[in-house]
């Protein structure tokens, strides 16, 4: 088998049909095999799955959310692919997008990973790819650190029309050598959600691998479509998620500033909003999104992060 993909759903339907479909559509002059994991949905995800691609897809059930690291390992064990592409259900492949990344990565052996440019419908680009989170990209505004240093922290408007290295790649879209995951391992599940395939990067280049991103394979990524439903638990997994790189891939004295530094800019934030909110008389419907989420987040972190909130099971 030459290419593995995987996607892992969750209550997005109708974006993953269109998904699945534009894999059929634009993947040619290659054996592959889908993989869809889904982690309990209840938006009949499952039962369109099987009605329109019961011979083509390989569909895993799960009765819970397991999140986006566990879903994904457990295809991943199986899959036999020479390549894994992980796929959002999200994501819409253009013309070549895949054929694109495959060659890169046959033609470049010292390449573990490579992603591709991240559109939204409307054609405007977005991030695709990151540095990775360090003290200095949470403590400083990152459109400014691009300004001063564009080398250094590359943005979405690059105009670079080859393939670069790149600290790490946005999982909505990663096609992985399975030799790479053999040696430095599968996702880690102790993330659930957000910076999964960050850790992942950052695990492979500490194996001497290296990332690309290729700005000829285009995708368009609907992003979002999860956290959209609850910005205040998904806003939580990022947080645990970020405290959790921090504490497994910097030094301890880092990730204690970066706790210090993002609870006092939760209490800036809730503040500041809050004074719209009530300057405004509530009338402002972003203020009142903000100012919920910033207190959800404060209380959060008041109660020490207890782990029962978030996305995850009875959460």
């Amino acid at each position: 088998m030459d290419i593995s993909f995987i996607i892992v759903n969750w209550n997005t339907c109708k974006l993953l049909l269109d998904c699945l479909h534009s894999i059929e559509n634009t993947v040619t002059g290659c054996s592959y095999d889908i993989f869809v994991v889904d982690n309990g949905s209840a938006d009949g995800s499952v039962r369109e799955v099987k009605k329109q691609f019961s011979t083509h897809v390989i569909l895993i059930e799960n009765s819970e959310n397991r999140g986006f690291a566990q879903a994904n390992n457990q295809a991943l064990r199986i899959a036999q692919g020479r390549y894994i592409v992980l796929l959002n259900s999200d994501t819409v492949l253009q013309e070549s997008a895949i054929s694109t990344l495959i060659a890169f990565l046959e033609n470049n052996p010292a390449a573990a990973t490579v992603g591709p440019r991240m559109i939204d419908s409307d054609g405007s680009l977005q991030n695709s790819y990151d540095n990775f989170p360090s003290l200095t990209t949470e403590l400083f505004n990152k459109s400014l650190m691009r300004a001063l240093f564009p080398e250094k922290y590359a943005g979405k408007n690059s105009f670079a029309s080859e393939p670069f290295e790149v600290d790490s790649i946005i999982g909505a879209c990663m096609a992985i050598r399975r030799d790479a995951i053999l040696q430095v391992g599968m996702l880690d599940e102790d993330y659930f959600f957000f910076l999964e395939e960050t850790d992942w990067c950052f695990r492979l280049r500490a194996a001497g691998w290296k990332i690309y991103h290729h700005p000829a394979a285009e995708i368009i990524h609907l992003q979002g479509q999860s956290k959209k439903r609850r910005p205040g638990r998904a806003r939580i997994e990022y947080y645990r998620s970020l405290y959790l790189f921090f504490k497994k891939n910097r030094p301890t004295v880092s990730y204690a500033a970066l706790r210090i530094f993002r609870f006092v800019k939760i209490v800036i934030n809730c503040a500041l909003n809050l004074s719209g909110f009530c300057l405004t008389l509530g009338t402002s419907q972003r203020f009142r999104e903000k100012t919920a989420v910033y207190a959800y987040l404060l209380w959060w972190h008041l109660l020490l992060c207890p782990q029962s909130w978030g996305l995850r099971k009875n959460r």
